[in-house]
């Protein structure tokens, strides 16, 4: 634990901001568990949705970092926002309600949004109330976003929007859809124009949600239909016909993030504890655990220079597709180690707990952002190989 410890408070060294920030964030969750009594969980970026921790999370000043305070923001650098969610994810707290609006919705509408846009939605963001969905992915276009067949087509005032999207995680929760669709015919010679983004409300007439439920019976993905949805032309996000060029800058914030490889931390921690309760490790155990902590400081390191180069204003997307290869599956093999380590040790409830929910997430982690194989295809075209 000492050697995780310092591997996260490195990232402050030189930068004694940053330290004493990470150590705010600290004692605002210490205290605030204390009060309200969540739990650590596994992948509580995902299935933690809690809008009253995330509203005091707004209050405490830890959502909305990056946005300008003349959004209702703080003005700060990634760096900052990095700290931030690293200790949020570290404990499994549970921030999804205003993880995705804060994490790719904030940064999108600040490049490519109205000024109506960002005075009407990033005070709210920035507060920690409110909540956005993804729409993207579709039953016959996952990875292979170029293949959405969701269509946009303009009339007087607006866009008439119709499709489906799958695997909107939180849609049933939040307030928005963030919508990729077409806006003109599809050209097989230029496979990724003719996309543009709107904001779609999800009360709006036309919207249907569905639930995805996992076998566990929990609820966290649906199916979003939308048939003949009015979006009004104050709703385009960005510029019509630029939507390919804006997903691909929002997926370097979603696959880079610190969510890439500390998933399943609040997990490797507490199993960490258990095992050097009271003894010295044997020598197998020693050496796992060994292995799982340099894996997830390399891991870290990698993301953290991706978080310095969108704080320098540098396009990542090369070197973002790379931590979400890596990071997610150190989280998947992760599962599987902690198990085996485990299996010889006194049943401890939280950790069981924990535990089960990171086999059922298991899967998923490969999976979400764009699968792995499919970015690996990315990173070779980043170096030249393809």
């Amino acid at each position: 634990m000492t050697t995780l410890t310092t591997s996260f408070e490195a990232l402050c060294v030189n930068e004694p901001e940053l330290a004493k920030l990470r150590e705010s964030v600290r004692e605002f969750l210490r205290a605030d568990r204390d009060e309200f009594g969540w739990s650590p969980a596994v992948d509580s970026w995902l299935g933690g949705w809690d809008p009253e921790f995330s509203a005091r999370l707004g209050d405490a000043g830890f959502v909305g970092l990056t946005i300008p305070q003349s959004y209702g923001g703080h003005g700060l650098g990634h760096l900052h926002r990095y700290v931030v969610t690293e200790e949020l994810l570290v404990q499994g707290a549970p921030v999804a309600a205003h993880w995705t609006a804060d994490r790719q919705v904030a940064p999108g509408l600040l490049t490519y949004g109205s000024e109506e846009q960002r005075q009407r939605l990033l005070p709210r963001i920035a507060a920690g109330r409110f909540y956005s969905s993804i729409g993207m992915s579709e039953h016959g276009a996952g990875s292979d976003l170029a293949a959405v067949e969701s269509r946009a087509t303009q009339t007087e005032g607006g866009w008439l929007l119709s499709g489906t999207k799958v695997w909107t995680s939180g849609a049933h929760l939040a307030h928005q859809v963030v919508v990729l669709a077409r806006t003109s015919p599809a050209d097989p010679e230029r496979r990724h124009a003719g996309f543009s983004q709107f904001l779609v409300p999800c009360e709006a007439d036309g919207v249907r949600i569905e639930p995805v439920v996992l076998m566990s019976g929990e609820h966290h993905f649906n199916e979003v239909t939308f048939d003949e949805v009015f979006v009004s032309d104050a709703d385009v996000f960005g510029k019509i016909g630029d939507g390919w060029h804006q997903v691909t800058s929002e997926l370097s914030f979603e696959r880079s993030g610190s969510e890439r490889i500390l998933s399943t931390a609040p997990l490797i921690i507490a199993a960490i504890r258990v095992l050097g309760c009271g003894r010295a490790p044997d020598d197998r155990t020693a050496a796992d655990i060994g292995d799982l902590v340099a894996r997830l400081i390399s891991l870290r390191q990698l993301s953290i220079s991706v978080a310095r180069t969108l704080a320098d204003g540098g396009d990542a997307a090369n070197q973002a597709a790379l931590v979400k290869d890596l990071g997610t599956r150190f989280e998947e093999e992760s599962v599987g180690v902690v198990a085996d380590l485990l299996d010889q040790t006194a049943h401890n409830p939280e950790l069981a707990r924990m535990l089960a929910a990171g086999f059922l997430h298991k899967p998923m982690f490969t999976l979400r952002g764009g699968t792995n194989e499919v970015l690996r295809g990315v990173v070779a075209r980043g170096m030249g190989l393809r």
